[in-house]
């Protein structure tokens, strides 16, 4: 009879088995996008487990997202490993630093803010600098890059002005500074701590206490980490702290997918990570399993492509070796280049193609379309409304905050206290029938599609939970079911619902669908405008490269040549796509785009300075691509209220406010009813209805009703 080691190795791979097998010292795996890297290091942690080589209670793995943690959880309980924790570095430290906070600091932990803008307004007052909502956020992050950079307010100019990072938010460095400081006053007068400072107090704590450093490198004695060429300073400190010296470490990571290094990762560590363990093991995983040759071929063809940028700064750029990925899967559809006339005309186009896939039998939830900025998303939203289809935006409404979600799992968590001989499947479909499930989708869209959606996704993980765990020792139980519900629900990790995901590229970093559409892949977007150096290039290639690999079966890559219709076509395929695309796909040299004059014009952009000709682009007086100047917060706050409004009155969303008018209140935040009424698209009948609400939500009024 196969034993459960030998059953964990059964479907590895050589280099897979290689990783799983290598429980000891310390390990580097380079893992190319679709290799199966995460199925690599759980089946190497379930192994080690198995086999008495580590305790479960003993074994951290860290990973950069709660979604991901919590995949990694699920995993490990259907490989019998439950028992090992696996968590973001954020949630590892705050577990840590509220248990020891007592005795190494005394009293209560601080609270932790979520949001630093009305932090940074204060001490922006308190300095007497003129601010807006805009610059607010951009300091935000030119906060939090120092932060992770690990520098104080006295040494952020030298490092800021080594590292080139301009003026954020309009400020010199000296200012930023400043500022710096008088942020980390407000903090401290208001007995706050953000999320920066998670990771900081725990390395100060393990730092300076030998008693809880030893009580914690007792507790964990084996290190994992996902994604490690994400790596900043301030979390490789922590991990260093964590090992304390010892080198039960297992790191996996490709330098092609450094994305973020905008928030202070860097591949540096990844990259030098045999430098600093002599004895380490390097495996690299090739084998790409996710993505067809023709895929493949593209993603492994833009970054053999990559050249010095002409006349930008290099500043001594190094561009390691990439991985060069072998498709494992039967070859698919050629890769689809499409050139429009306009962003609408592209929308329209992509729309059409999802909807004869769809026709074809491609489920809706395994496309979608991605994109350089969020502001691109309004247009697809409308061409997939105008055909029918219905979409969900990434970042938008989490799905364990709907109310038949939340509704759901109530009604779950009561019936799990009761035995019953149904299967766990059969039985959620019952419980939840009472909130309006059926076998059958209905037909139409709104509201009522997008409720039912909800509770089909709570039916379909029930199934696949309880077959992936059927050959276990003890039955599936609906209490177990109600208990991942429950767990999902904290880090987030929402299952599949049926529609086409609408996503940033960042955003879809760690996903995968068969049908994947990059769009507005011309200059200015794709690399983006503000990349103005051989870095902030290279990493945009790395950006395309991510979107491409997301793609098992078909993808399409599209650029418009004007951003209105009957506008001037100035713009150009992106510079990634020469020598890639087959000829005639469009033009064939793409130039830098220079920066546009600011037109004086009564409807230009406040960003840019282009004429405006769309009524959504005049209403929120900017370009849809520019930046926006609103916090990313209140308009989804604004968007989740809507959603909610919709589905108690069964009438689609837009209906309330189309996004451009939400939009429009986010960056006005109007003060009082008056200003409000002030808005295009908020009329008398909408101010009457929801004008408290939005006032209560902008933080102006009493709250919604």
């Amino acid at each position: 009879m196969e034993s459960i080691e030998e059953r964990i190795l059964a479907g590895l791979d050589d280099e897979q088995r290689q990783v799983a097998t290598t429980l000891t010292g310390p390990l580097c795996v380079l893992a190319g996008a679709g290799t199966g890297k995460t199925r690599a290091i759980t089946h190497r942690i379930a192994y080690g487990v198995h086999s008495g080589v580590y305790q479960p209670g003993q074994v951290l793995a860290v990973t950069f997202t709660a979604r991901a943690a919590g995949e990694m959880r699920s995993r490990l309980r259907d490989l019998g490993a439950g028992g090992v924790q696996a968590r973001t570095f954020h949630a590892a430290a705050l577990r840590q630093l509220q248990y020891f906070w007592p005795q190494a600091i005394g009293g209560e932990l601080p609270g932790i803010v979520d949001y630093k803008a009305p932090l940074l307004t204060e001490a922006a007052r308190r300095l007497r600098l003129n601010t807006d909502r805009a610059s607010i956020r951009d300091l935000a992050s030119e906060i939090e890059w120092a932060k992770v950079s690990m520098l104080t307010p006295e040494g952020y100019v030298a490092a800021a002005t080594a590292a080139d990072r301009g003026e954020p938010g309009g400020l010199d460095p000296i200012t930023i500074s400043r500022l710096f400081q008088a942020y980390e006053d407000v903090k401290t007068d208001r007995r706050y701590i953000d999320f920066e400072d998670v990771l900081l107090l725990t390395v100060g704590i393990l730092d300076d206490d030998p008693r809880v450093a030893a009580s914690v490198r007792d507790q964990y004695r084996h290190f994992v980490v996902d994604e490690y060429q994400d790596v900043s300073p301030l979390q490789q400190r922590i991990l260093d702290l964590w090992l304390g010296g010892r080198e039960e470490l297992c790191v996996v990571g490709d330098s092609s997918q450094t994305i973020y290094s905008f928030t202070g990762a860097t591949p540096r560590h990844l990259l030098e990570f045999t430098t600093r363990h002599p004895q380490a093991q390097v495996v690299k995983l090739v084998r790409d399993y996710r993505s067809t040759p023709q895929v493949v071929s593209l993603a492994n063809r833009l970054l053999a492509a990559r050249r010095p940028e002409p006349g930008v700064p290099d500043r001594n750029v190094s561009w390691p070796t990439p991985l060069e990925l072998i498709a494992q899967r039967d070859n698919g559809p050629a890769p689809e280049y499409t050139e429009c006339k306009d962003d609408d005309a592209e929308a329209a186009h992509v729309a059409a193609r999802i909807r004869d896939l769809i026709a074809s039998g491609v489920p809706a939830a395994e496309i979608a379309v991605l994109y350089r900025t969020n502001g691109q998303s309004e247009a697809y939203e409308q061409a997939l409304s105008a055909l029918g289809i219905g979409y969900l935006l990434r970042g938008g409404e989490r799905f364990f905050q709907r109310r038949e979600v939340r509704d759901g799992i109530l009604q779950l968590r009561a019936a799990s206290r009761t035995p019953a001989e149904e299967s766990v499947p059969q039985l959620t479909r019952d419980i939840l029938a009472s909130l309006g499930y059926t076998s059958a989708a209905p037909s139409g869209g709104g509201a009522v599609r997008e409720k039912w959606e909800s509770l089909a996704a709570l039916v379909a993980l029930a199934e696949e939970l309880s077959e992936a765990r059927s050959g276990g020792e003890t039955p599936f139980t609906l209490r177990d079911f109600v208990s991942e519900l429950e767990e999902r629900s904290a880090s987030q990790h929402a299952p599949t619902v049926q529609g086409v995901t609408l996503a940033s590229l960042h955003s879809a970093k760690g996903l995968e669908w068969d049908a994947v559409f990059l769009v507005g892949l011309s200059e200015g977007l794709m690399p983006i405008s503000f990349a103005d150096d051989q870095a902030g290039y290279d990493e945009e290639r790395r950006l395309l490269y991510v979107g491409i690999t997301r793609a098992r079966k078909h993808l399409s890559l599209s650029w418009s040549l004007a951003r209105t219709a009957g506008g001037r076509a100035h713009r150009r395929p992106s510079r990634y796509l020469d020598g890639l695309r087959p000829p005639g796909s469009g033009r064939t040299q793409a130039k830098p785009v220079t920066a546009r004059r600011k037109l004086a014009a009564p409807a230009t952009c406040r960003v840019c300075g282009t004429t405006l000709s769309a009524a959504a682009e005049r209403k929120l007086n900017r370009c849809r691509n520019c930046p926006a100047g609103y916090d990313e917060a209140v308009f989804e706050g604004l968007r989740s209220w809507r959603l909610n409004i919709a589905q108690e009155n069964s009438i689609p969303a837009f209906v309330i406010f189309t996004d451009a008018t939400l939009m429009a209140i986010a960056e006005a935040n109007p003060a009082d009813i008056n200003a409000l009424a002030q808005i295009s698209g908020v009329g008398r009948s909408k101010l009457e209805k929801y004008g408290e609400d939005v006032l209560g939500i902008l933080g102006q009024g009493d709250g919604p009703a």
